[in-house]
């Protein structure tokens, strides 16, 4: 089976691919944004980070919320991240699953 034809047949692959990608960028996103803010220099939008999370990369947020703890007083990151990514991988069980 070729590469091509096994994410024909199995998409999963492809979103846990897409998950573990995003999931990366929006983990080095916040520890870039938290450096930023501890010296001073131009920050990552909010919203760009919220649009990072639900393009797939929720669980990296998450993540990098409690690694560098970056964005914990925010609520709507408290409960925003966390819940993206319960409904993210709640989609790929669903996938799987099927």
């Amino acid at each position: 089976m070729t590469t091509i034809q096994h994410l024909i047949e199995r998409p999963q692959t492809l979103l846990i691919l897409w998950y573990a990608l995003t999931g990366l960028l929006l983990f080095l996103t916040m520890g870039s944004d938290k450096r930023r803010a501890q010296t001073g220099r131009r920050r990552t939008p909010e919203a760009r980070l919220f649009l990072l999370a639900a393009l797939g990369g929720a669980l990296g947020g998450w993540l990098g919320m409690q690694v560098f703890r970056h964005k914990t007083r925010h609520w709507t990151f408290v409960i925003g991240f966390p819940l993206l990514s319960l409904l993210q991988l709640g989609f790929l069980i669903y996938l799987i699953v099927r």
